[in-house]
């Protein structure tokens, strides 16, 4: 038992070490190209739900929004209009460009791979059902997964913080890591994390231009958030949440 401690005690420096780049692993590389995957998930089966188109221009400048942003968690218990969340889900990955067959999106990804997914937990959210939603990225659209009160489930897994249960609604990014690995390997884990910070400081400052609270969440129980957005933990699997909602 004392050598498995030891050994999850240096997980985090074993993969450091491990995935280093070096000269002569950079010249032998090359991608694993019969394992790319698609760049899209959906789900055909589900109830789509139209979102407004977002705004891409004006709105307060971007040194304010990062001057004011904070991790707020004291929400009001308020809602949030459709068109808002349809903003919100536009800053973190929503499509801003198109080049050939290339469409690149509002946060910047490791080879333009995108492996991180977006779902939506609506608590209070005016014109949909509460329940876990899929963010649709190529449609701009939310696909219903589950119709159903998840402030509990979703308040129990992420540590009992009351914030998750409090919140108009939750952002949840997961990592369909195929996406990304058969490009770069064991690297890609490195990149993957990257890739949801980024989304999720697009959130951060986005909520904050719209006059909301967020907290981002890091700490929560890995398999019942896995089991809440129906992944399986391994090739799509939960990374990132963030709290959502009117301070």
């Amino acid at each position: 038992m004392s050598g498995d401690k030891e050994r999850k005690e240096t997980i985090g420096d074993d993969f450091q070490r491990l995935t280093k780049y070096y000269p002569e692993v950079i010249k032998s590389w090359s991608p694993a190209w019969e394992d790319q995957v698609a760049l899209y998930k959906m789900y055909p089966q589900a109830r789509v739900i139209e979102l407004p188109q977002p705004e891409t221009s004006g709105g307060p400048p971007l040194w304010s929004a990062l001057a004011g942003r904070r991790s707020f968690r004291d929400f009001t218990g308020g809602g949030l209009e459709l068109k808002t969340v349809s903003q919100l889900l536009w800053a973190c990955q929503g499509i801003t460009a198109r080049s050939g067959d290339y469409e690149f999106r509002s946060a910047p990804s490791a080879g333009a791979l995108y492996p991180v997914e977006t779902y939506l937990v609506s608590h209070h959210v005016t014109g949909i059902d509460m329940g876990l939603y899929h963010y649709n990225v190529a449609e701009h659209k939310l696909e219903l997964l589950k119709a159903e009160d998840l402030r509990r489930p979703l308040m129990m897994a992420g540590l009992m913080q009351q914030m998750l249960f409090d919140c108009a609604a939750a952002f949840i990014w997961t990592a369909r890591v195929k996406r990304s690995r058969w490009k770069y390997r064991q690297r890609a884990y490195r990149y993957i994390y990257l890739d949801a910070g980024h989304a999720a400081e697009n959130l951060a400052l986005a909520a904050e231009s719209l006059g909301l609270g967020c907290c981002l969440v890091g700490a929560f129980f890995d398999d019942p958030v896995n089991e809440l957005v129906g992944v399986d933990g391994s090739a799509e699997t939960v990374i990132y949440m963030c709290a959502v909602g009117p301070r």
